[in-house]
């Protein structure tokens, strides 16, 4: 679907393409124990969460130099653009890349190459957030904000991500503040497979702006009610939550009732390469088979924009939400 948007949940490693996979793995000298694109596509039928990590991770080995991450970005800006993504606000994950010997330079210097000219090549304006791995160490995530303080020029601000079960947000208290006190805004994946209890210990305590997925808020109708009265944006990714297994189906997507709950609910595509969708297949699947009209839909564009950081440039963001209203649906 073509309709204006930010998208606001998207892991960049998360968008490599079985080809660029192989590619990338045949430059660099990197083996990878499938046959070809077919039996790679063919791993992607995941049970859990915990299943699609270890192929995600076993996948970052072909990622080694500032032209792999170059690509890498560069082909997601591609296909976004191409389905009415005006706007990217993109996750990268460091501990994974340092672990492997990929220094932070080269990650993010590489990503910068193609995010620094996306406005000119794809007409697509961009946020770089810096993750930290839930289940990895405190420690490791101080270590990896001190890393990137040369290049916070390039940064917006940080999140949390990975493995969310036994890794309550609390946590990652201390570098959450030290990452508030750089000035860098905050976000963090939360009830997505954790409990609601997770969402308002990320906003009590890590002092986020907003909540990646929070689909079991529906849990906790106080909860549910904060999140409508504070407008806590909500990154929900609903191609995701049915290859994940946080819903049975896609029919049974709590979106609809969410939105008319009054949650400020954007829609995006979290991994698209292992999911099955980029942010307008996102857009398509839940009018096709959750029903919802042109108002909803230029509704959920219209929060994915209000959400989005671009309070240093409400220009912009006035743009873009005129895009939105003026869009004619079929």
């Amino acid at each position: 679907m073509s309709v204006p948007k930010a998208e606001l949940h998207l892991h960049i490693e998360g968008t490599l393409e079985p080809g660029l996979a192989f590619a990338l793995a045949a430059r660099n000298g990197v083996e990878l124990p499938y046959a070809g694109t077919d039996a790679l596509r063919e791993a992607y039928r995941f049970q859990d969460l915990g299943s699609f990590l270890n192929l995600y991770y076993e996948l970052m080995a072909v990622l080694r130099t500032e032209r792999d991450f170059e690509e890498l970005a560069d082909a997601y800006l591609a296909r976004a653009a191409a389905q009415g993504v005006r706007h990217a606000e993109i996750f990268f994950d460091p501990q994974a890349h340092l672990a492997r010997g990929v220094g932070m330079g080269t990650v993010i210097d590489g990503l910068w190459r193609a995010l620094g000219r996306s406005e000119e090549t794809h007409d697509v304006s961009t946020r770089l957030i810096m993750c930290f791995l839930r289940d990895e160490s405190a420690e490791s995530a101080l270590a990896t904000l001190d890393a990137v303080k040369p290049y916070l020029d390039r940064i917006t601000g940080v999140g949390l991500d990975s493995a969310e079960v036994g890794h309550p947000p609390a946590k990652f208290r201390e570098v959450f503040e030290a990452a508030a006190g750089l000035g860098l805004r905050r976000v963090a994946h939360a009830g997505e497979e954790g409990p609601p209890e997770y969402i308002t210990e990320a906003l009590d305590v890590l002092g986020v702006e907003r909540i990646d997925h929070g689909l079991r808020c529906v849990e906790d109708p106080a909860l549910v009610e904060r999140l409508v009265r504070e407008r806590v944006p909500l990154t929900l990714c609903p191609l995701s939550n049915v290859r994940l297994r946080a819903v049975d189906t896609l029919a049974g997507h709590p979106l609809p009732a969410m939105l008319d709950a009054g949650l400020m609910c954007t829609v995006n595509s979290d991994d698209p390469a292992y999911f099955g969708g980029y942010a307008g297949d996102n857009f398509d699947a839940v009018r096709d088979v959750l029903g919802l009209g042109p108002e909803r839909l230029r509704e959920l564009a219209r929060n994915s924009f209000l959400a989005a950081f671009l309070d240093d440039d409400e220009e912009l963001r006035s743009r873009y939400l005129a895009e939105v209203t003026a869009h004619p649906f079929p």
